[in-house]
């Protein structure tokens, strides 16, 4: 009986699902860096960070991450400290409405200004990162022919299409809001493994994007071949050439050999400088998601009551608190009660509380106003023209001093008559 168990056991066993093939090891110097780009190939960032870390510096790293100290390998990529932000804008409420109203308003149709812009960025970040101590001599001269690369590229897409635009933003708007990292302190809750798998499907969707304007990242990971240019003991040197928007790169990378595996070595560099940074240089993350906690907490506060207008009523207080003021109260009418009262004031007469007329000043005599003629109306007509002037109306005769005036009229005694000859005709009885 206890064979048959036995027996049943293992058969159930070897019924089982069967276990996970073993992840490859790099065995040689150019095994390294292939493995790195087969990774990135199939937007597995989280395996990534596995092949390039020995395991006691991966474990180092993940309690960094969750500590919100570091977001590596994240730190890797330009603007690296902006992306928590650009995960939280893409998958904010009304999204899409106003990334694309932004994008019509800034950069639709201003291909110039964006190619311009494409320049002038790509001259000072090669400039940036020929003088910048952090990088080697080898990393120099690859991110100089990456930045060189994709700036030409920028400079010869249509960046400014709206059509392109306005299909590009809803599908970032989607993935991002399917990573779930758009919340304050994400990052740093789900820990650098799971963090980085949810942002494989995002970084996936960024590449079909990136593809429609030009800009074909799996092909340029498909192109790149490695070859060991020399080695000597457990360091080498592998030269690396791929084609990258049309532009062929050609550099040098560094690997070293720990524990019979080879890693980059600028990569385990960087690695361990987010890990031995003190927490002040290296919370980037943290200062990240403190913003986006004070965004969040200025979008839900109330909002402010305008000027003019009465306050709402303030919550009543808690019971502790309640009590404080109930005590305070009584406290308050006890002294009250015990403070003597002030002595009323006399009342003083009300002539005497009078003021005295104090006599004004006469103000100056205002100038008068201007009597300014009126502005004619804009749409007033033209006034008709004035008609020329009547002749002036001729002198009065002058009597001719030689003609003797015409005598005046006599009445019946022959008297010359001061009046007129109608009235003369009407006081006359004898005039028919």
């Amino acid at each position: 009986m206890i064979c048959l168990s036995t027996a049943l056991l293992v058969a159930a066993a070897g019924c089982g699902p069967d276990p996970a093939p073993a992840e490859p090891v790099a065995s040689l110097p150019t095994q390294a860096v292939t493995q790195l780009v087969a990774d990135l190939r199939r937007n597995d960032l989280a395996g990534y960070a596995r092949h390039a870390l020995p395991p006691e510096l991966h474990a180092r790293l993940e309690t960094a991450w969750r500590e919100g100290r570091t977001t590596w390998p994240l730190t890797e990529l330009p603007l690296h400290d902006r992306f928590p932000t650009f995960i939280a804008a893409l998958a904010a409420q009304n999204a899409e409405r106003d990334l694309v109203a932004s994008f019509r308003r800034q950069f639709a149709g201003a291909d110039g200004e964006l190619h311009s812009a494409a320049r002038t960025l790509g001259v000072f970040a090669i400039q940036y990162v020929r003088s910048e101590a952090v990088y080697s001599d080898t990393e120099r001269d690859h991110h100089a022919q990456l930045i060189g690369a994709i700036s030409q590229w920028a400079q010869t897409t249509s960046l400014g299409d709206s059509a392109k635009g306005r299909a590009a933003i809803p599908q970032l708007v989607s993935a991002a809001r399917a990573t779930g990292l758009a919340a304050p302190d994400a990052f740093a809750h789900n820990g650098m493994d799971r963090s980085l798998r949810r942002l494989g499907p995002f970084v996936e969707r960024l590449k079909q994007v990136l593809g429609g304007y030009g800009l074909d990242l799996d092909a340029a990971l498909d192109s790149v071949d490695a070859t060991l240019a020399e080695q000597t003991g457990d360091t080498a040197r592998v030269r690396i050439r791929y084609q990258l928007a049309g532009e062929p790169v050609d550099a040098y990378v560094l690997v070293e050999r720990r524990q019979d595996r080879w890693y980059l070595s600028d990569v385990l560099r960087h690695a361990q400088a987010e890990v031995e940074a003190p927490p002040r240089a290296a919370s980037a993350a943290g200062q990240q998601a403190a913003w986006a906690r004070a965004v969040a907490n200025r979008k839900s506060a109330p909002p402010r009551p305008a000027a003019g207008k009465v306050e709402a009523a303030r919550p009543a207080a808690t019971l502790p608190d309640a009590g404080k003021a109930e005590s305070g109260k009584v406290e308050a009418g006890t002294a009250q009660a015990n403070t003597p009262s002030p002595r009323p004031k006399p009342k003083v007469p009300r002539q005497a509380r009078a003021k005295p007329r104090t006599r004004r000043r006469p103000r100056p005599p205002s100038p008068p106003p201007s009597r300014a003629p009126p502005a004619r109306h804009p749409r007033r007509r033209p006034s008709r023209p004035l008609r020329p002037p009547l002749p002036a109306p001729p002198p009065p005769r002058r009597r001719n001093p030689a003609k003797p005036p015409r005598p005046p009229l006599r009445g019946l005694s022959g008297r010359p008559s001061g009046r007129t000859f109608a009235a003369q005709s009407a006081s006359d009885p004898c005039h028919t």
